[in-house]
């Protein structure tokens, strides 16, 4: 089809409707051929491909799917109150108040205030991290050549400040990250091993305890001792539910994590939210 003209570009351009990529957000979210809930519960469904990155902002009580499909995908994740940016996830106050460095299934994702942002109701990967944070532009130069978001091979800092900026945020409020389905394991000497991937499928599950901006980078774990820059399609899914209560096993597990839940409760019924 000839796009010399307008007319022409814009015929091209109607002619694209309805076509499906391998890695691409699907509107409206219900159209998803396999969701994990009724279709019509369905809020985001995207396929983000490697070295490329995504966005929202998710109500309370929203749990997320992401899933690695190909056993390559590793996610870097950032979040933020929504409307309330200085209040975001704090890496150190989530392992040291946890008295854990290892993400999995009943960890909470906590902001600097004591708060719980998210909490991970199920994990069949195993395999991440929360001490190594993402990649840089200095650190993807030096390996790959490159570290410009429209590279070969962008680094996961540079995609997050394009995702912050679609959402009000500047580089000054992108703190350490997490990261999902690339795994790291703290020796007995302080040394870092990379462990890698669990394989194809493996998937976590998290749930917003607040309205939440998530800010989400596909790209290889800066530990990733490979040569190439190694980064495969992560499916990310997400649906109406509900936030955490008091007697849920998870709110219960450990007096650090009643006591965020607490917090968390107490701030949302101050300004009438809960």
């Amino acid at each position: 089809m000839a796009t010399a003209t307008t007319y022409g570009a814009r015929a091209h351009a109607r002619a694209q409707e309805g076509t499906r990529t391998e890695a691409m957000p699907v509107v409206p979210a219900s159209a998803w051929p396999a969701p994990p809930c009724e279709a019509g519960h369905l809020v985001w469904a995207e396929t983000v491909a490697g070295g490329n990155y995504t966005h929202k902002v998710l109500a309370r009580g929203t749990e997320m799917r992401l899933t690695d499909l190909a056993g390559d995908a590793c996610a870097h994740l950032l979040l933020h109150v929504a409307g309330r940016p200085w209040e975001r996830l704090n890496v150190a106050d989530t392992v040291k108040v946890q008295w854990n460095a290892y993400l999995g299934e009943g960890q909470l994702l906590l902001s600097d205030q004591g708060r719980v942002l998210a909490s991970v109701v199920a994990d069949t990967s195993g395999r991440h991290d929360a001490l190594c944070g993402t990649s840089t532009l200095l650190r993807n130069t030096e390996r790959y050549g490159d570290g410009t978001p429209q590279s070969a091979s962008p680094a996961g800092r540079e995609l997050f400040k394009l995702a912050a900026a679609k959402n009000g945020l500047a580089p000054r409020d992108l703190p350490p990250s997490l990261s999902f389905f690339q795994g790291v394991e703290v020796g007995d000497d302080g040394s870092l091993r990379f462990t890698g991937s669990s394989g194809p499928g493996g998937s976590v599950t998290l749930r917003a305890e607040q309205d939440v901006t998530v800010l989400i980078a596909n790209v290889p774990h800066p530990a990733d001792p490979r040569p190439r820059y190694v980064s495969g399609p992560l499916e990310v899914l997400a649906w109406r539910a509900a936030p955490t209560e008091p007697g849920d096993p998870l709110w219960e597990a450990t007096p650090e994590g009643r006591r965020a839940f607490l917090n968390t409760a107490e701030f949302l019924a101050a300004r009438g939210l809960a």
